[in-house]
């Protein structure tokens, strides 16, 4: 990746020890008074409207948003911006009724999976933990990288160096505080990049010369937007069906779910979280368009930054640093305690050992932390990092949620079809360059397939890990 180099390496990397330890030590202090396993685990289940939007907000809008949308825009046009936009904030509406129905089915749950270990038994619980420990993981490796190549890009600081900040950081904190914690340095983050993200949409409408509109990009890149461009359709529905199969079973919202208030709390926050994220995507995703149509031969990854910093402006720079470092901690510690939960709450139904799940959880986060921060100083693509843990997720979702109305589905039935929607999406699954796949490239050459499906391996991998396992629910 360039380097421009518009911030020095000891002012970056200052800025970066100085935000983080902040919110490390707000995170502390306030959760100081606040102890026990319910309030690490579903902040005691009395969370309000505004604390419950902002940290659902604050969750869902890590530091992808500022090279995901933009990137998947570069070459999926529009429909990439649409079906990441509505990807992310759809899973919310439909988290109103299905939220509300675990919640009043399960009033005591604490997590996804022990709801799934209830409707079907443990060895499909098994499976969802183990995919959902997996994917998490990914996401979170994913997040360092993205918070470390950008600040290599302005400052030319090594990966390794913000990854280390960051993680020890935002441990120390969530792993002291719980979910109490997240949710509150998640408040002042939503406060602190809400202003961040309004100063960086000001800044293109002020000196865009008229290029941030539709017409320009008609103009210049007309098939961004064109009907009969393939991609605006298979980019649009991949990004879609990925990110809202991600969310749906990100097991940070699921917290926040049960850490509501009562109902009433619980849709308003998820309405009003829903209105917040769409055109806040939407937004980073046409910057991307943008981006492409002043240069075709932009970097995807770095699509957003291109226009934003193109003057090479000192104060922008600052202003990007703090706007994604607070992005990637509110992400990072939901993950984290995310991660923790599932292994205090879901852990001992693994084995009959009796340890103290709580110290467990956390020597395990830290070798997860370990490994996040070795994947994320080698500068892995940001996207396809997302793309694989979404693959995950993918494969389950259909029959998981499905099963809490259909209760003729059973525990075998679901568990081969998760397994083979996976095998499935993972053969088709393309390369880090998107030109080959393990079906299509290596064990069939691309020169015997129709073009269509060479040139659409992602969108294919995930149609197929989403909707084939539908074809075995009833399989007896």
């Amino acid at each position: 990746m360039e380097v421009i180099n518009i911030i020095s390496q000891p002012a970056a990397i200052s800025l970066t020890l100085i935000i983080s330890i902040l919110f490390a030590i707000i995170g502390i202090v306030y959760s100081k008074k606040y102890r026990g396993i319910n309030n690490y685990l579903v902040a005691n289940r009395n969370i309000g409207i505004f604390s419950l939007t902002s940290s659902f907000v604050a969750s869902a809008l890590g530091t992808w948003i500022l090279f995901g949308p933009a990137s998947a825009a570069t070459w999926g046009g529009i429909g990439a911006v649409i079906g990441y936009s509505l990807g992310t904030a759809f899973p919310l509406f439909i988290l109103i009724y299905i939220g509300k129905k675990i919640r009043n089915s399960y009033s005591k749950g604490r997590t996804l999976i022990e709801v799934i270990r209830i409707r079907f038994g443990l060895n499909l619980f098994k499976l969802i933990l183990f995919l959902s420990i997996f994917y998490m993981t990914i996401f979170l490796i994913a997040e360092v990288t993205a918070v470390s190549m950008l600040i290599n890009y302005i400052s030319g600081t090594d990966l390794w160096i913000t990854s280390l900040i960051i993680i020890i950081c935002s441990l120390t904190y969530t792993l002291y505080g719980g979910l109490r914690a997240s949710i509150f340095t998640d408040n002042i983050q939503f406060i602190v990049f809400g202003i961040l993200l309004l100063i960086c949409f000001n800044f293109f409408l002020t000196s865009a010369n008229n290029e941030f509109n539709f017409g320009y990009i008609k103009l210049k890149k007309p098939e961004l937007l064109s009907l009969n461009y393939l991609p605006n359709f298979t980019a649009g529905l991949t990004f879609f069906i990925a990110v809202a199969a991600t969310n749906l079973f990100h097991q940070g919202n699921w917290q926040r779910i049960y850490a509501a208030k009562d109902n009433r709390v619980l849709k308003y926050s998820l309405i009003s979280s829903f209105v917040i994220i769409i055109p806040i995507v939407f937004l980073m995703g046409f910057i991307g368009l943008i981006a492409v149509s002043k240069n075709s031969n932009v970097v995807s990854d770095l699509a957003f930054f291109s226009l934003l910093l193109n003057e090479n402006t000192l104060m922008m720079s600052f202003i990007i640093l703090l706007l994604a470092i607070s992005l990637t901690i509110s992400s990072i510690d939901t993950l984290i305690n995310a991660i923790s939960s599932l292994i205090i709450v879901d852990g001992n139904k693994l084995t009959n050992i009796k340890v103290d799940y709580l110290n467990l959880s956390k020597k395990i986060i830290i070798i997860i932390s370990l490994v996040s921060f070795f994947v994320a100083s080698k500068g892995l693509s940001i996207l396809y990092l997302f793309l694989l843990a979404d693959l995950f997720c993918c494969a389950a979702v259909l029959t998981i949620f499905y099963s809490f109305y259909d209760k003729s589905i059973k525990e075998k039935n679901a568990y081969i079809s998760i397994i083979i929607g996976l095998l499935v999406g993972l053969i088709l699954f393309p390369s880090p360059d998107f030109s080959k796949s393990i079906l299509i490239g290596i064990l069939i050459p691309t020169h015997y397939v129709p073009s269509f499906m060479s040139n659409s391996l992602l969108f294919m991998s995930f149609l197929t890990a989403t909707f084939f396992p539908i074809l075995t629910w009833k399989i007896k």
